[in-house]
């Protein structure tokens, strides 16, 4: 089922079998895509939505002077351009961190599911809906905390998001990112990111071993990183 872990602890409940039906008939392709490749470029003409199977994918803008700025990371279960759906193309870049899998939903085939199954077009507002609450929450991350509750946000937000999909355990997850990926999502370089992660193991918060990540102190991690998970609109997490 290319859909098992749409809206995974997020109302799934609300989707019935008929409108998952529907979605999973609305898809035209199933693609592999290598890592680290650019899949759709800023102000590029887009005629369908890509659901990701399996894999990290990430959006991304560049300064003038090519250095790249993460404004999203995504995991499985997430629509991760659906609101180039009503726009049309992207104002950024949407790039693979590793190899993915994707699903491609022609925006034909959207119309028609929006014309017709009024539940399911609710469910695909609410993820885009979704989507703005966790840009907002990156905003503050990076406006408001300093660079070790960066760190530590991104970390407990990465963690709630994979547990939904029964890929996290509460304490370890596997998060196939360099230290530059992570400097570029938190907006510091890959040398302070080092810095961060090692302060984070002093402190028996956190350990990362090549993209093996342990949460050794989840309470205390959120407590630093100033994370509540209530913009995620998860089900049952705290």
């Amino acid at each position: 089922m290319v859909f098992a872990d749409f809206l995974r602890g997020r109302r799934r409940d609300l989707l019935s079998a008929q409108d998952l039906e529907a979605l999973e008939a609305a898809v035209a392709d199933v693609r592999n895509l290598p890592p680290r490749k650019t899949f759709i470029s800023r102000d590029q003409n887009i005629t369908m939505s890509t659901y990701l199977i399996d894999g990290v994918m990430c959006r991304y803008m560049d300064d003038r002077q090519g250095e790249r700025q993460l404004v999203a990371v995504h995991v499985a279960g997430d629509f991760v351009d659906l609101h180039g759906y009503p726009l049309g193309h992207l104002d950024h870049d949407l790039a693979t961190l590793t190899a993915c899998r994707v699903a491609l939903v022609p925006h034909v085939a959207l119309d028609h599911l929006v014309a017709t199954r009024p539940a399911l077009t609710k469910l695909l507002w609410f993820s885009t809906l979704l989507d703005a609450a966790m840009h907002r929450e990156w905003i503050f991350r990076l406006g408001r905390l300093d660079a070790i509750a960066r760190v530590s946000h991104f970390f407990c937000e990465t963690e709630a998001k994979l547990r939904a999909i029964g890929r996290s355990d509460g304490s370890h997850f596997i998060l196939p990112m360099t230290q530059a990926d992570l400097g570029e999502a938190c907006g510091i370089t890959s040398v302070h990111m080092n810095r961060m992660l090692r302060e984070l193991k002093d402190r028996n918060l956190l350990a990362m071993h090549r993209h093996d990540v342990e949460i050794r102190d989840r309470k205390g991690l959120a407590r630093l990183g100033e994370f509540d998970p209530a913009y995620l609109f998860l089900d049952d997490q705290n």
